[in-house]
């Protein structure tokens, strides 16, 4: 049965209606507090220190969001492997890749054609986020840029069942709304699906019906604590609401079911925790699929509707279920411990006939790859290779996952420790504590090459997942709202306190170091506990909350105010916590680390730090890579950024020569 209502059948409902019948699936419950001095350092004969080097760790190839082709036999995904991000296509059994597209800059958001006859992506200009929409011949490798609009981004493409139409985001570079169009591919025709979406809100995620006629979508206030999914009637453009609620609640679409009246979506309404349910569209009732506090994530329909595929997060370890509508089973995939996800959103991750599961593994050993899993048999074979000659996993830390109070004593921490093989409890030696950006995002037991190689270095690593951070409900995600750099620092230094009562570290050889907001903590960090730190390494920062708001995207300026309150009113807040305000209180040198084209966290930022460092002479090192956005994506660029962090922190914050190598 395809969508069997219009518009105007649909009775009106004050808020989404949700059934509690489903079983949930059953996660484990967190952990308490770790105690600190029951931390230990693995002994390993076999590991070679400081073997791992910048460069050959930098040199395993990335794969990024995959696309099945239509009829099954081959894949195509994102790699660097040639040092950029480019296009590749490898057989679904295994074997060697071919690279598709050849272009200087990098290239996101792949999806093949239902036709078969092209590959929609989207790249953009030195990382400047102003994307254009591409076509490209699997069998020719023909380019045809479909969009050409320098001030315009258009991204997540996504094609119409039969392949004459493709839907994607559009975004003027001057604008924070988000529309969604459609480009006739037959007529070369551009119709706008959304039209007037309001500054403070974002259209995401559109979704095709199985028949071609409507498009679910996800619309987020720019705050991100609310969140609604509507339906759009393509012929006509008109959206209905499918989740009206009151209060701040997120709903997100996931996929549509080939019935067309269920949607498959990812909401914290039922008890503050991200869960999957299944809305029915006629009703807009939820059935929920899970009821955990955790994470748990919906992803896609299985093409004949009879099951669907998540992913649920238990404190930074990700595991994909396979389950049935019917008797409601739910399977988890036999994977490894890690990140595991199913390729890309709705109808990436299974195959045409249902039979097989792409997915995405990685661990904190093992950089991402591509995997199929097949279900008759419920084996999984790799078809991608990240590693590189020389780099050995056996070398590499597994990290702890600790616990540890906040200092306010509101809130247990979650933390990934990465304690080095063979470390002395001698309080000789050092840490780095590396914060993740986001806020609202998560360190996840997943591979980071910088980690891995300061931890063969000798360096302790803390990642901490702070107030703000995904992945652990509701409220403890909207800690932090009105209060960043308060709280959540509060929750990294609580981080510090904690690392101290190992017995393992030096006190006076602890850095900071983080990427974005990851950035701007470290930045607050060094200003606001000026004593904690020996050294800082501030990644694509921002520091100075009114020059931020001024000159970022405009996305990101709507979600400033609405996380931080109206800069006029709230003045003193902004200025208290802009850590430019207070750079004559840093004792320790800095590495500040930018992109030219960088429209979130623009290079002025880290210019004013330098040029107030100077003046007071401060010790001050920093480099702006032009041809960069938020975050390097150039191999050589990746490569030259953290060979000199490593360079730096190496001079700075020396790591005890524990003499601990058994191998001559």
């Amino acid at each position: 049965m395809r969508v069997l209502i219009s518009f105007a059948m649909v009775v009106i409902m004050s808020t989404v209606v949700a059934e509690d019948t489903a079983v949930a699936q059953t996660l484990p419950a967190s952990e308490v507090i770790t105690d600190p001095k029951l931390v230990s350092s693995k002994p390993n004969a076999q590991v070679e220190p400081k073997s791992l080097t910048i460069e050959k760790l930098y040199m395993i190839r990335q794969i990024g969001r995959p696309t099945w082709s239509p009829d099954g036999k081959s894949v195509a995904f994102i790699s660097n492997m040639s040092g950029r991000n480019n296009i590749w296509v490898v057989p679904a059994e295994g074997g060697w890749p071919t690279q598709l597209t050849v272009s200087d800059q990098r290239q996101t958001a792949i999806t093949w054609s239902p036709d078969g006859r092209w590959i929609a992506y989207q790249s953009d200009y030195d990382g400047d986020e102003l994307w254009d929409i591409f076509l490209v011949s699997p069998k020719t490798g023909r380019v045809v840029n479909l969009t050409s609009t320098r001030e315009i981004a258009e991204t997540d493409p996504a094609w119409s069942p039969d392949g004459r139409y493709l839907a994607y985001l559009v975004k003027p570079k001057t604008s924070a709304a988000t529309e969604i169009d459609i480009f006739d591919t037959l007529m070369r025709e551009v119709k706008h699906l959304t039209t007037g979406t309001p500054q403070d809100k974002r259209n995401a995620n559109p979704v095709w019906s199985k028949d071609g006629k409507f498009i679910v979508y996800t619309q987020s206030q720019a705050k991100g604590t609310d969140s609604n999914v509507f339906i759009a009637e393509v012929a006509t453009g008109k959206s209905m609401l499918l989740t009206p609620h009151e209060g701040e609640q997120l709903y997100s679409n996931n996929d549509i079911a080939p019935d067309g009246n269920h949607v498959l979506i990812t909401s914290n309404s039922g008890n503050g925790y991200e869960n999957a349910g299944l809305l029915e569209v006629s009703t807009r009732k939820i059935s929920w699929l899970t009821q955990d506090k955790w994470e748990v994530r919906g992803h896609e329909f299985s093409p004949d509707g009879k099951r669907i595929v998540f992913s649920a997060n238990v404190d930074g370890n990700e595991d994909i279920y396979v389950r049935e509508l019917g008797p409601g089973k739910s399977t988890v995939l036999p994977i490894a411990k890690g990140m595991n996800e199913p390729a890309g959103g709705g109808h990436y991750a299974f195959s045409k006939d249902g039979t097989r599961l792409l997915y995405y593994h990685n661990g904190p050993t093992v950089p991402g790859d591509l995997w199929i899993y097949t279900m008759t048999t419920g084996k999984s074979h790799q078809i991608t290779h990240s590693l590189v000659a020389g780099v050995r996993s056996e070398d590499m830390v597994e990290p702890l996952l600790v616990h540890y109070p906040s200092r306010d004593g509101k809130w247990t921490i979650s933390a990934f420790l990465y304690v080095p093989y063979n470390m002395a409890r001698n309080r000789q030696n050092a840490a780095i504590v590396y914060i993740h950006g986001g806020p609202a995002a998560q360190t996840m037991d997943s591979f980071n090459r910088f980690v891995q190689f300061a931890a063969n270095q000798g360096y302790m690593v803390l990642a901490p997942n702070y107030r703000g951070s995904t992945g652990y409900g509701k409220e403890f995600q909207q800690a932090n709202l009105f209060d960043m750099g308060g709280g959540d620092l509060q929750d990294v230094l609580a981080g510090v306190d904690w690392i101290k009562r190992t017995g393992y570290l030096d006190p006076k050889k602890i850095a900071v170091m983080g990427g974005s907001y990851g950035g701007y903590l470290s930045m607050m960090a060094v200003t606001k506990a000026p004593d904690v730190w020996a050294a800082g390494v501030p990644i694509v920062p921002f520091v100075n909350w009114f020059t931020e708001i001024k000159n970022e995207d405009p996305v990101l300026q709507q979600s400033a105010i609405a996380t931080m309150g109206d800069p006029v009113k709230n003045k003193a807040l902004y200025e208290e916590r802009s850590p430019i305000n207070f750079i004559d209180q840093i004792k320790v040198p800095l590495l500040l680390l930018a992109g030219g084209h960088d429209p979130r966290c623009p290079k002025s930022e880290t210019q004013q730090v330098v040029e107030a460092s100077k003046k007071r002479g401060g010790t001050v090192d920093y480099k702006i890579y032009e041809n960069e956005g938020h975050g390097f994506a150039r191999v050589e660029n990746q490569i030259d950024a953290y060979q000199r962090v490593a360079d730096f922190l190496l001079a700075h914050v020396v790591p005890a020569d524990c003499s601990c190598s058994l191998n001559e």
